[in-house]
């Protein structure tokens, strides 16, 4: 069985190895969504994972992305989608792992990375 939570976050990055004229080098902003995707089977009490427990542990790093440059979060130097969803993966491994998979989008590019800790 699968269970997810989504969340979303706004954030700042540049991407500075691409070249001077690229428009992605320059600072430019995102509204990212991220779904967290749990996979196990029901417990005594009818459930995966309670989602309170989840959203609890995707608060805090929402909390640590919202509203932020990504450059300047330690791991996050390159912060491409592949890089913001394995960070957000180690992020949420131990405290749940249950963890199946995170996807980050950026729906207004029409853009999506899932990484599932492989």
């Amino acid at each position: 069985m699968e269970i997810a939570y989504r969340f979303a976050f706004d954030a700042a990055h540049r991407i500075e190895h691409f070249p001077e004229e690229h428009p992605n080098r320059r600072l430019h902003g995102h509204s990212f969504q991220v779904e967290v995707a749990l996979e196990g089977d029901r417990g005594p009490e009818g459930f995966v994972v309670d989602f309170a427990r989840i959203e609890a542990e995707c608060a805090a790093v929402r909390a640590a992305l919202d509203h932020r440059l990504l450059n300047e979060i330690d791991g996050l130097d390159v912060p491409t989608l592949e890089n913001i969803s394995v960070w957000i993966w180690n992020s949420l491994r131990s405290a749940l792992p249950q963890l199946a998979r995170v996807t980050v989008r950026r729906d207004s590019c029409g853009q999506s990375c899932t990484y599932g800790g492989r």
